[in-house]
């Protein structure tokens, strides 16, 4: 069970009590479940309610894909094997598939098919009837194409289905002391490039690495948008500010020459989620 952790002393406000009881309520009359996990904080929190409710009757299943920063793998590793969660991990490469390379609006809608589909196929194997996503309330509202695959998959939201919110996941998540409860949002690599433009291992990881680099320097909510030679910096709106020191930013310029742009273009009111729907979902 969760026991390398000490939950806080502060007290849960009733509400999310309640949400918190269903999604625990729900989770044990699956009886067994696979978590299909990404290391993100919606996951973090289901994946660890459902080990705390069922033990080893609840795994994790991680697709280890191009489209995911080196860093999220090295997490999602850590997370299970402290949690003491079985993980199942398996290879997928979207770019094999034209219908996601091509990159069309609906594109998270094929990731998500490819991606569900297998974690289905793998949680029959290990005879589990319940898949079950971190999806919670709030991605109702934002334009999110991959949501029609879970549906068509049969994929269960049991943190929307309990009402809860990105904010009261990130407040559940600080009082059972997870690590993620303060995680930036995450979205794969192929939403940096523009519908359209073929998505390529090779963009993949001038992505990766760009935005490694602005980690590393402190950056937080970092997004390199990929413009051929150009790389549009999106960063968290209260650390705008610091390009304006030429030092940073003549830094920051020649780190994103030395992976292969020429130029940077910084986005003035920072990184919003929701502000690029359908393509940085």
């Amino acid at each position: 069970m969760t026991n390398y952790k000490n939950h806080t002393k502060a007290q849960l406000p009733e509400i999310l009590k309640s949400k918190l009881a269903r999604v625990k309520h729900s989770i044990k009359e699956m009886r067994r479940v696979a978590v299909a996990y990404s290391g993100g904080v919606d996951s973090t929190l289901l994946l660890d309610i459902a080990y705390s409710v069922l033990g080893n009757k609840a795994v994790a299943i991680y697709a280890e894909s191009p489209l995911q920063p080196e860093r999220e793998r090295k997490e999602v590793l850590n997370f299970t094997r402290k949690l003491g969660v079985k993980l199942l991990a398996f290879e997928m490469d979207e770019l094999k598939h034209a219908a996601f390379k091509n990159n069309p609006p609906n594109r998270c809608y094929y990731c998500k098919s490819l991606i569900f589909s297998k974690i289905k196929e793998i949680a029959r194997e290990n005879n589990i009837q319940f898949v079950v996503d971190g999806s919670n309330y709030d991605d109702q509202i934002d334009y999110r194409p991959g949501v029609k695959a879970l549906r068509e998959k049969g994929i269960r939201s049991p943190l929307q289905e309990a009402g809860l919110t990105k904010d009261e996941i990130r407040k559940i998540s600080k009082f059972r002391n997870l690590p993620t409860w303060d995680k930036d949002a995450l979205a794969c690599l192929a939403t940096r490039i523009p519908f359209g433009e073929a998505v390529t291992k090779g963009k993949l990881k001038m992505i990766d690495k760009a935005e490694e680099e602005l980690i590393h320097k402190g950056f937080r909510n970092v997004r390199a948008r990929f413009y051929g030679k150009t790389v549009k910096i999106e960063v968290r709106n209260d650390q705008v500010e610091r390009f304006s020191d030429k030092t940073l930013y003549n830094e920051v310029l020649r780190s994103m020459q030395s992976i292969g742009f020429c130029n940077i273009e910084i986005d003035p009111m920072g990184y919003r989620q929701g502000s690029m729907n359908g393509r940085d979902l």
